[in-house]
């Protein structure tokens, strides 16, 4: 098992977005390579339908990123829609046309070591981006998820109030083979843990709607209508299907939370049927992430960009982590509307224009 204890943390907006503008920087004096390689860069993405995040933000963002940094470069992109075999045969693919640097967010991040021993192999260096892959890999790009777990339970605290320490909680987790689940769950245990009566119900929703609805109606069977009085799901999807299935057990006012910021979980959120989503600006992990695949495909040194670390199976890999922002109904302005996120007219749909206004979203 993957286990990954954090020794370092850095970055904000304006560090990822320096490292960038260092990059573009020095990009003419770097030696290149011919080939493919030298001009290519992978691409891969675990899923498209739990989380809409990364064909609407990851995969454009990064794109313009590296097509800033080397205009003549190529992205060359796929998204494994929830199936490692399929990611796995992606990987393959890009290691066959010569691909020299991929950037990967794994499906499924505890069997990727051999894939990075595949690549090195053939010269490739691999990028673990928002989850980190196992394996030797050259950097990893992420948000601090043990602490983006906490701020989730924390949040979860701060929308039961008093009501806190008689609160027996449901939690549905993200996918066991996420490494990035384990570090949410165990955040929002440090948060939860002896601050409420008891986590009465846990179990992994897989990043799955569909999961998590089963899972949560389970817990209403055992728990009984008046057994839960708050949910957390480690993202908005599930939550999207936590909230369906309390609702559809007649079960009101429980604070259900989520992670992602999708806009269907904003305008939840603004409506009062979420309590809160957990922003994590895609903008500056996605311009460190470019920025460094673009640095690794020149033969610079990273050492500046990726200054922090993580032990991941006793491997010390280079590391810049972000921190993540708690969104609710009184900070939906400043924080998606004003980080630029989402227009306030996107949110704002006759249907959520009221909530909006009640908000201050404009």
């Amino acid at each position: 098992m993957n286990r990954v204890t954090r020794r370092a943390a850095a970055g904000t907006a304006a560090v990822a977005l320096a490292f960038a503008l260092a990059a573009c920087g020095q990009s003419d004096g770097a030696a290149r390579p011919s080939g493919v390689g030298s001009t290519t860069i992978g691409l891969l993405l675990p899923e498209k339908t739990s989380s809409t995040r990364y064909e609407a933000f990851d995969k454009p963002l990064i794109e313009s990123t590296v097509l800033s940094l080397c205009t003549t470069c190529v992205v060359d992109y796929a998204n494994a829609d929830g199936n490692e075999g399929t990611q796995k045969r992606q990987f393959d693919d890009l290691l066959a046309k010569g691909v020299k640097v991929i950037m990967l967010d794994p499906v499924n991040a505890k069997i990727t070591s051999s894939w990075v021993e595949a690549a090195t192999a053939k010269g490739a260096k691999v990028i673990a981006y928002d989850r980190l892959a196992e394996g030797n890999v050259a950097a990893y790009i992420s948000f601090d998820n043990q602490r983006t777990g906490e701020i989730q339970g924390q949040a979860l605290l701060e929308a039961l109030g008093p009501k806190a320490a008689a609160a027996q909680v449901v939690m549905i987790n993200g996918a066991e083979s996420d490494p990035n689940a384990a570090m949410f769950k165990a955040g929002a245990h440090r948060a939860l843990d002896g601050r409420v009566k008891s986590i009465a119900y846990e179990q992994s929703g897989e990043w799955k709607p569909e999961v998590a609805m089963v899972k949560t109606n389970e817990a209403i069977r055992n728990l009984g209508k008046d057994g839960i009085q708050a949910v957390y799901a480690a993202n908005d999807g599930m939550a999207a299907s936590v909230i369906e299935a309390l609702k559809a057990a007649g079960i009101r006012n429980v604070p259900v939370g989520g992670q992602d910021a999708s806009i269907d979980a904003v305008r939840r959120v603004l409506t009062g049927e979420q309590a809160y989503t957990i922003y994590k600006p895609y903008k500056p992990e996605a311009d460190a992430a470019g920025s460094i695949a673009v640095q690794l495909l020149k033969g610079m040194d990273i050492s500046a960009a990726a200054g922090a670390a993580v032990d991941s199976n006793g491997l010390r890999i280079p590391s810049l982590l972000l921190t993540p922002i708690v969104v609710t109904k009184a900070k939906v302005q400043v924080t998606v509307v004003g980080g630029g996120l989402y227009k306030a007219a996107e949110i704002c749909t006759p249907q959520y224009a009221d909530a909006c206004a009640a908000a201050g979203v404009k």
